[in-house]
């Protein structure tokens, strides 16, 4: 990215702070690496290239040898990164996501790296909308319900092929998320696989009731039909127009009932 305007404005957008450690995902030749210490971050670039990697640090230094005590680069798959890589932890991550890792890197990070408490993530275009798309649209999706597993989701604008070089083919867009406060639901790894199979089921084919989409996982179609109802879920619905919190009430309804059924037969076996 050669774009002054550009980096600043993702720099900006993000709201990145001098008490902030970032996470940097693809920093490439360095340009945003720059801009986010300017703004006086400590700075944690993971570059999967390792002539990339290795040269990093060069340019920084050579614009700012102040600078360059707060940056530490790493020659990493993003997808391989766990919190032990790191000796402090990200409260930020800035990334620019290739198309075919991009959804698969955004999750990963978010389960692993729970301090992270903002994102700001340039993606292909059609990414970007599948990324923040509202329950029951077009671009609606898994990557869309369980982005908001973690937080609020919203989009800042396109970014123009032609600030990059080499050019590509295709728009970018910018995604922030904002992770929740506080958790509306739990977020440990057991519960958000729960939620996040239930997602997959959904969707897996979208122009099903829900009703007939869950049966097999609830046992029979009537089970499926009791289970939403007590989830407040309309078992006529679509999984396309089931928001993160739907997904999550149905899991929490059918583990509430499976305890009680449980309870039952505990008594009877006693009397």
């Amino acid at each position: 990215m050669h774009d002054a305007n550009t980096v600043r404005r993702i720099v900006s957008a993000s709201g990145i702070h001098r008490t902030d450690h970032v996470l940097e995902v693809g920093p490439g030749l360095g340009s945003l690496t720059l801009a986010l210490l300017d703004r006086g971050a400590q700075v944690t670039a993971v570059e999967i290239d390792p002539l990339l990697a290795r040269q990093l640090p060069t340019t920084i230094a050579d614009h700012s040898h102040s600078e360059i005590n707060r940056l530490s680069v790493l020659n990493r798959d993003i997808l391989t990164l766990m919190p032990g890589d790191l000796t402090d932890q990200p409260t930020a991550l800035v990334a620019n996501l290739p198309y075919n890792v991009a959804v698969p890197a955004l999750l990963h990070l978010l389960a692993e790296f729970p301090t992270i408490r903002t994102v700001m993530v340039m993606v292909q275009a059609e990414v970007a909308e599948r990324l923040a798309a509202e329950p029951g649209g077009k671009d609606y999706g898994v990557p869309s319900a369980k982005v908001r597993f973690y937080g609020n989701v919203r989009r800042h604008g396109m970014v123009s092929p032609t600030v990059f070089w080499p050019i590509p083919r295709v728009y970018s867009g910018l995604v922030r998320i904002d992770r929740y406060e506080t958790s509306p639901w739990p977020t440990d790894a057991a519960f958000r696989d729960e939620v996040f199979n239930l997602i997959d089921i959904g969707f897996a084919q979208r122009r099903k009731t829900s009703r007939n989409a869950f049966a097999d996982w609830a046992g029979s179609g009537n089970e499926s039909a009791e289970r939403l109802l007590a989830a407040s879920i309309d078992p006529s619905r679509r999984g396309e127009t089931l928001a993160i919190a739907d997904f999550v009430r149905l899991l929490q309804r059918s583990n509430e009932a499976a305890l009680e059924a449980g309870k039952q037969q505990d008594q009877v076996r006693v009397t």
